[in-house]
């Protein structure tokens, strides 16, 4: 398996770690335009290699994306981050501007590649590089809302006092302030959570509140250090983890709607099954009334932002 990994910065960097100590990966390229910063991160990864158990990948790096020839999964990181006195438009006009030109080079090297967009706001980009390259919809997977169930699951977990893999739930629709959790899709040990809360004696979870605290944890780690870099690097290690190994696991990726939910043309996180092939199918959840709402709510403005990017930058929506 080789995969690259576009953008030498904190998250690429710590994707890099994952998959270097505990992925499957034969040739690991680890792109930048600053390639002596590329080169400075591989040559500090090449010492540990003495150190650990890990797979004996085999790491390089470029600014030359023909170093991407033949790879099977490629993560974008790169872009522009936010500065004061911009808006989350201003970033997305910027950074899908960035994201396409990036795909279109990745997709003369590596057309078969699965793409994994890390880069903000990663619906929106993932979106401008569907709309503006030749990959396929379910080939292009926004990192979505992965990061913030794990954020939910642990916070849910530190409640009730157990390990966070026995918390099972869902943040979906955007990957930003508009998302949302249905309270019908959490569980605590395999059981309903208010069931299990009231079981123990424990306070039930009010689902606004969870999603006001999962929204505020990525808030709280960003004020603190000026990015969030483990959580969002282990997830995007989960989704190449159910890619590599062809897992059909279910995630809540951020892929483009085609006709599901009855929503089209908008990039928004849902279980979905990914494999091989990146997502092979989203499934489909008996929202209540409410719920479905704030679902179309979310995608009619994830779609109106898109329209304006499109209109601003020139590119295909």
């Amino acid at each position: 398996m080789k995969i690259g990994v576009i953008g030498a910065g904190a998250v690429g960097v710590g994707i890099c770690n994952y998959l270097l100590t505990l992925g499957s990966v034969s040739e690991l390229i680890l792109l930048d335009r600053d390639v002596a910063r590329a080169e400075g991160e591989v040559f500090d990864f090449r010492h540990t290699a003495a150190l650990t158990f890990s797979k004996n990948t085999r790491i390089v790096p470029t600014d030359d994306y023909l170093e991407l020839i033949g790879a099977d999964i490629v993560v974008i990181t790169a872009g522009a981050q936010i500065q004061q006195g911009q808006s989350r438009m201003d970033l997305a006009e910027i950074n899908s501007k960035i994201g396409v030109d990036i795909a279109k080079k990745i997709e003369r090297v590596a057309p078969k590649a699965v793409l994994i967009v890390v880069t903000n706001p990663c619906d929106i980009v993932t979106h401008s590089i569907v709309a503006n390259t030749g990959y396929s919809p379910g080939r292009v997977i926004s990192a979505g809302c992965v990061v913030d169930t794990a954020r939910l699951m642990t916070i849910v977990a530190q409640r009730v006092n157990l390990d966070p893999k026995n918390v099972f739930g869902y943040v979906l629709g955007e990957h930003g302030s508009h998302c949302f959790t249905p309270k019908s899709l959490i569980s605590i040990a395999g059981q309903a959570a208010d069931y299990y809360c009231d079981a123990n004696h424990l306070d039930r979870i009010d689902a606004d509140e969870l999603l006001e605290s999962v929204k505020q944890a990525g808030y709280e780690i960003f004020k603190r250090k000026n990015n969030t870099t483990h959580g969002i690097a282990a997830s995007v290690f989960r989704i190449i983890q159910a890619v590599t190994i062809n897992e059909h696991s279910v995630l809540p990726v951020g892929t483009l709607l085609r006709g599901e939910y009855g929503l089209n043309d908008v990039v928004l996180s849902l279980p979905a099954v990914v494999g091989r092939n990146g997502v092979e199918k989203i499934l489909i959840h008996p929202f209540t009334d409410a719920e479905m709402q704030t679902l179309v709510s979310i995608a009619d403005n994830l779609r109106e932002n898109m329209i304006n990017v499109a209109k601003s930058t020139g590119l295909s929506y």
